[in-house]
């Protein structure tokens, strides 16, 4: 049996976010040791923290928002493709790969699966991928980036060609060590009403790499 991969950047307190956004806060309000019935925690964070889902809201203010979004969306095929080196995730890096039966595509660029400090840079969707990725059936995007856009964007020219094809972001995967080829994706974001986003649990099931 082939081994589950999971893809998910694992959460902690420290762990680098967003500049500006909510910082991860796990505390434990009660304590067995402290003589509580049981030990609890709460957290306290970004939705968009570690491995997550944008919804269109985010970005669009029309958009959809997390519970609109079908959940198979972010279940079925996948092709998890080589974007090491690239400073653009444009419709080349597909060349002469097999996209048929595949509906997410995931971009790996090099991106560790642990930061030490939020990055500065990463391959960001140039506005041809989007529509290119949709006329193939390709329903979600995702990429060991922070984001489809750069740090500094305020334009969002990714999110918004992402927008207009109707194809949906995952974004800040764990891709260290995974093997470009096919795989099963399953995607399960956090079931929230009315949010923008959520961080999700992520793993890769193996078909044949």
């Amino acid at each position: 049996m082939e081994p589950i991969l999971d893809v998910t950047r694992r959460l902690h307190n420290g762990h680098p976010t967003w500049p500006g956004d909510t910082p991860i806060n796990y505390r434990l309000t009660g304590r067995i040791q402290d003589g509580d019935a049981v030990n609890v925690g709460e957290i306290k964070f970004s939705l968009h923290s570690g491995t997550h889902v944008d919804a269109p809201w985010h970005y669009q203010d029309d958009g959809l928002r997390l519970h609109e979004i079908d959940l198979s969306v972010y279940i079925g095929p996948a092709l998890v493709v080589d974007a090491t080196g690239a400073e653009r995730l444009e419709p080349r890096l597909l060349d002469g790969l097999d996209l048929h039966g595949v509906s997410k595509v995931l971009f790996k660029s090099g991106q560790p699966n642990d930061w030490t400090s939020f990055p500065a840079r990463w391959p960001v969707v140039d506005p041809s991928l989007p529509p290119f990725l949709a006329a193939r059936g390709i329903t979600l995007l995702g990429t060991d980036g922070p984001s489809a856009d750069s740090l500094d964007s305020k334009d969002l020219p990714g999110h918004k060609a992402l927008a207009g094809a109707d194809v949906l972001i995952l974004e800040s995967l764990a891709l260290e060590g995974v093997e470009p080829g096919r795989y099963r994706l399953v995607c399960l974001p956090l079931n929230l009403r009315d949010a923008d986003g959520a961080p999700a649990r992520v793993i890769l099931e193996p078909l044949g790499v």
